[in-house]
């Protein structure tokens, strides 16, 4: 049973630094020689990178972001397909390990989450979770996470703000989850994420309703920040 614990925390910890490495400031600090937590709306995302840095640097932390969160799924079900792992799960009185294994994986996608938006390396600061969030999905189930994407994309496109881009994915797959009967795990993974996405999200919904919140290409004005 300790292996069991041992095993598991390890899996979660790995899953969170996975989640708190710092693209966005690692990218700002080391090309740009700026502390991006101190330039526009002081987050660490992609978002925050376009209007402070440009377009490719933006896009790098995207894609790393992305990659973050699958990896953080990927490791779960890559290290229960192990024989020693399905051993010990046993051996703890665990008779399904890979039923287990959608659990895990679903703590695991939310400790990435987490250490995105906490980490570690600078602060307990960082992004709003949104690229990370589209990885894990991405890991869990491609079809829904493009789906998601659409939403993101098709609210993007006509509004041009990303921050109410990504609350519409965050309740897209939420009912998505819901409403094609994924696995229970995968449901409260996609409800707890996508409450936590948009908390994240709060002062962006506080300009939104004040009509303050910019859209693509706009700076983010010192008195909104």
């Amino acid at each position: 049973m300790i292996e069991w614990f041992v095993l598991n925390g390890g899996l979660l910890a790995a899953a969170y630094l996975l989640g708190s490495i710092p693209t966005g400031y690692a990218i700002g600090r080391w090309f740009y020689g700026i502390d991006i937590r101190e330039q526009g709306s002081g987050s660490t995302g992609a978002t925050n990178v376009l209007r402070t840095c440009g377009k490719g640097p933006a896009l790098a932390v995207l894609l790393v972001d992305i990659l973050k969160g699958a990896a953080a799924i990927a490791m779960i079900f890559a290290a229960y397909s192990l024989p020693a792992t399905r051993q010990i799960a046993l051996e703890a009185g665990i008779q399904n390990p890979d039923a287990l294994a959608y659990w895990v994986a679903t703590l695991s996608g939310l400790a990435a989450v987490v250490g995105h938006t906490t980490s570690l390396w600078i602060g307990f600061k960082g992004g709003k979770s949104v690229a990370t969030s589209l990885g894990i999905l991405f890991a869990l189930n491609w079809v829904l996470a493009l789906a998601t994407l659409t939403v993101f994309a098709v609210v993007l496109a006509s509004f041009r703000i990303v921050s109410l881009g990504s609350i519409a994915g965050a309740i897209a797959i939420s009912a998505l989850m819901i409403v094609t009967g994924q696995p229970l795990p995968y449901q409260l993974f996609a409800v707890a994420a996508g409450a936590y996405v948009i908390w994240r999200h709060r002062t962006n919904i506080e300009r939104l309703l004040q009509g303050k919140e910019p859209r693509i290409g706009q700076k983010l004005s010192v008195e909104t920040q």
